[in-house]
């Protein structure tokens, strides 16, 4: 593997960001694909279990919102820390993860693995799903804490300019997957039959072998963190500078998470298959939003770097860049999920109402990438400058103030087009006020580069 540590303050601009973002890229595509592969098994075993599954994903979600939003912190103060040549402080950053992810894995598991069944059904679990939303969710808990450790560990590579080691956990992860799960659902060769539990069973094992190989990453000889058990100690001011970036990414996870609730619940009031059809447009939406948020991670620590280093204009015409080629990808996906809605939808079911629900969901929703993509580079740009309160507001005041409003109003007067139909408006109406916003970052970037 070509592992060599980039500079992150130097040459030209596109092919260092394209080099920053392109293996986040290909492994947040490598996992969104895995997740797509997840659904199609789950949805050809039965609806029921797909709509399991759509239960448990806002429950996940919370988990890898904390996880990313830890990881976003830890990274973006490290590559600050780089920036700045501060060395140990960056080491001592990479120490912290250690503590957190366990401490965290372990709180929250338990507090799920306390009540499950309360859980889910205040995340729309009706009786008819909550057995089978139950067992893959009691299953997949013991992975938790190996999970946040991957999400803390790849942002801290990706910080010190080292991607593929980071691309590479990820892959490692989603193979162990990809091959487990069709074996453990279906009772292929000597494997058991245990459908949506051999589905979570298959995750776990992933994500444990997945956290062996980015902690054999981190501790490599070539690794700028050269870590030591004295960095592993909890550090509380180090503690502070990672959640004065990373929670905001947290809280934003959490609202979202609650749009999936809410997205839930008003779909279980039409049908299981209706909240079958949304995991689907999730998954394949997320493909393409996977490649964005890859894109914007390998921003991150440019703008982190460049910020730390006094590098205002490069910063500037980095950030640009990003809004450029984020907005091709959009207007590419939108394309592609208008000629072919209808092949995606008969790929996952035979059932003619899935697939009528998946091919209309499939064309409305996917108009959200016109503006979340350059919206996206915008948010991240502000975490990577340490402004993840910033970042925060934006998106949350785009769900708790458009989105939830829309849910709540869309389906009186549209029906269940109507909640397709809330993702796209509240994306573009968020747009103008992130716009607004970053212009005003922009300016603070121009003074700067005279002063």
């Amino acid at each position: 593997m070509n592992d060599k540590i980039l500079d992150l303050g130097k040459g030209p601009i596109v092919p260092l960001l394209l080099r920053m973002s392109g293996p986040s890229i290909a492994a947040m595509l490598i996992m969104a694909f895995f997740n797509l592969i997840e659904a199609f098994w789950l949805a050809r075993l039965s609806s029921k279990a797909m709509a399991a599954l759509t239960i448990c994903f806002p429950i996940l979600l919370v988990f890898g919102g904390i996880g990313v939003g830890t990881g976003i912190g830890a990274g973006s103060y490290a590559a600050r820390m780089f920036g700045a040549e501060e060395f140990l402080k960056a080491r001592q950053t990479a120490g912290q993860v250690f503590f957190l992810s366990a401490a965290l894995g372990v709180l929250l598991a338990g507090v799920i693995l306390a009540a499950p069944a309360p859980i889910l059904k205040l995340f729309g679990a009706t009786d008819e799903i909550l057995p089978l939303s139950r067992l893959y969710l009691v299953t997949v808990m013991p992975g938790v804490p190996f999970l946040f450790l991957i999400m803390m560990i790849n942002n801290l590579l990706r910080a010190e300019g080292r991607p593929n080691a980071s691309m590479l956990s990820v892959f490692f992860i989603a193979a162990v997957s990809a091959i487990l799960e069709p074996l453990l659902i279906f009772g292929l060769g000597p494997f058991p039959r245990l459908e949506i539990q051999g589905a979570a069973l298959a995750t776990v094992i992933s994500q444990i072998s997945g956290a062996l190989l980015s902690f054999y990453y981190l501790q490599q000889k070539s690794s700028k963190y050269r870590l030591k058990w004295k960095h592993l100690r909890p550090n509380l001011p180090i503690i502070y500078s990672i959640y004065s970036t990373g929670f905001p990414s947290i809280v934003i996870n959490l609202v979202v998470s609650l749009g999936m609730l809410l997205h839930n619940s008003i779909l279980a009031g039409y049908s299981d298959l209706a909240v079958a059809t949304l995991g689907i447009i999730f998954r394949t939406n997320g493909l393409i939003m996977m490649m964005l948020y890859g894109f914007g991670q390998g921003l991150m620590p440019l703008v982190g770097f460049s910020e730390g280093a006094s590098l205002y204009s490069r910063l500037l015409e980095t950030v640009k860049v990003a809004v450029r080629i984020s907005v091709g990808i959009a207007v590419l996906s939108c394309l592609a999920v208008e000629v072919f809605a209808h092949s995606i939808a008969t790929f996952f079911s035979p059932d003619p109402q899935l697939q009528a629900l998946t091919e209309t969901a499939l064309r409305i929703n996917f108009l959200m990438l016109l503006t979340a993509a350059p919206s996206l580079m915008w948010i991240n740009m502000f975490i990577g400058l340490g402004r993840g309160i910033t970042a925060m507001l934006l998106l949350v005041a785009r769900d708790t103030l458009v989105l939830f409003p829309l849910l709540f109003g869309l389906p009186h007067l549209f029906g269940i087009t109507g909640v397709w139909m809330t993702q796209p408006l509240a994306n573009a109406l968020a747009f103008l006020f992130i716009l607004f916003w970053t212009k005003r970052q922009y300016r603070v970037f121009e003074s700067r580069m005279v002063d």
